[in-house]
């Protein structure tokens, strides 16, 4: 997003990013993929929002920050944000995840005026995104992130004045909370598209014999006779769900590589019947 907005002509005064942060046991702390960029192309970084005030910018540009933006910033420095969902659905910090589990078709990307409140400020712009069946959170977001950026560039492509009058945000709000650990715990009760919808966010996990097991790529089927397997049930191809076979195609289990599943089933030998879960 910086490179693009840089590499499109626009003069940009100032980068604020989080801070430095150690990678790994033993490294130093380095800077954020962002401040990274800014330091190459000689752009001043801070890790702190209020020193937008003193940028002397006519726009500041807000792309997955992290944090609400106060008062005395706002009232200094015109502030957009490119927000990856149809707003007012998804206001909050995991939006992109959010639909994916909800099992929404569409998506967007709104740029809106940043205000005090959580995501409800009004719309200059929305680009709506169909949500591919098998398309996983970060490839959704990267996509997404490109589809911003021309919508940005292209609203901004005279400075601050082509924005535009943006509009009141019409529409019932839900609000996309930060997903935790046991949003991503795979309930095979709970059937093979919604598991699915689990894998597709990332870092899905179960367990299998008191250990976790992380599913990194799936597929759903859905039962097409009357035959059913209790839930959880490791199958020859995938694991058994309440309506149907989640096959799995690659996964990692605690402290070792990724593998297809095939090349697990072998080196675990999983007994007849014997369940993930437990």
């Amino acid at each position: 997003m910086l490179a693009g907005i840089i590499d499109a002509g626009h003069d940009v005064a100032l980068v604020i990013t989080g801070p430095y942060r150690r990678r790994s046991r033993g490294a130093g702390a380095t800077p954020t993929p962002v401040g990274e960029l800014a330091h190459a192309r000689g752009i001043s970084v801070s890790h702190h929002a209020r020193d937008a005030i003193d940028a002397d910018a006519e726009l500041g540009i807000v792309v997955a920050f992290g944090q609400l933006i106060k008062k005395d910033v706002l009232d200094v420095l015109p502030l957009v944000n490119l927000h990856f969902s149809l707003l007012p659905r998804w206001r909050g910090a995991a939006p992109v995840e959010r639909a994916i589990l909800a099992g929404d078709t569409e998506t967007g990307v709104c740029l809106m005026a940043l205000e005090e409140g959580l995501d409800t400020g009004p719309v200059y712009a929305t680009k709506r995104v169909e949500i591919g069946p098998d398309e996983k959170a970060d490839e959704l977001r990267v996509r997404l992130g490109v589809i911003g950026l021309d919508l940005l560039l292209e609203r901004i492509a005279h400075g601050a004045s082509s924005l535009g009058v943006p509009a009141a945000q019409v529409g019932d709000a839900t609000y996309a909370s930060k997903i935790t650990q046991a949003d991503l715990a795979l309930d095979f009760n709970d059937g093979a598209m919604a598991c699915h919808r689990v894998v597709r966010v990332g870092r899905a996990w179960t367990t299998f014999r008191s250990r976790r097991v992380i599913i990194e790529s799936s597929r759903a089927h859905l039962y097409e006779g009357s035959e059913r397997v209790v839930p959880g049930t490791i199958l020859e191809g995938g694991v058994a769900t309440s309506d149907g076979v989640l096959e799995v195609l690659e996964l990692k289990s605690e402290g070792r590589a990724t593998q297809t599943f095939s090349t697990w089933r072998r080196g675990a030998r999983p007994l007849p019947g014997e369940r993930f879960g437990h």
